[in-house]
């Protein structure tokens, strides 16, 4: 079920994400807006518009989750193995998105000190 929902998700986004699908939504919206005289602007005409684009943005947002979601784990994956493989950087940053919110503070005052510093070092040698 999950590879079935991954391979539909990626086909979907890599579809919605392009300017044809904007092109044909937004024709989808002039044809709707044109046909409102045949049908009298009636409830129903209204109805189906609400209910047609309700339904494809409920179904979008699990599909952008799930692209979300892929792309950000394999950011993750590929700065985890530039972390391993660079001598001297420390290994406790691999998985540093599952420290708790009180560790990934102290990191990040951390690098704050360590920007802070370089500024400062920076400065001096302008001198």
């Amino acid at each position: 079920m999950n590879e079935l929902f991954r391979k539909i998700s990626y086909s979907v986004s890599r579809i919605t994400g392009t300017g044809y699908a904007f092109v044909a939504a937004t024709l989808l919206i002039v044809g709707w807006l044109i046909s409102g005289p045949l049908f009298n602007y009636s409830d129903t005409w209204q109805l189906v518009i609400n209910t047609t684009t309700t339904i494809v943005t409920f179904l979008m947002v699990f599909l952008i989750q799930n692209t979300q979601n892929r792309d950000t784990k394999a950011v993750h994956l590929k700065l985890d193995e530039l972390v391993r493989s660079v001598r001297g950087a420390r290994n406790i940053l691999i998985e540093v998105e599952n420290l708790s919110d009180e560790e990934l503070e102290m990191m990040h005052e951390e690098f704050e000190k360590l920007h802070a510093k370089a500024e400062s070092e920076l400065a001096r040698r302008k001198k």
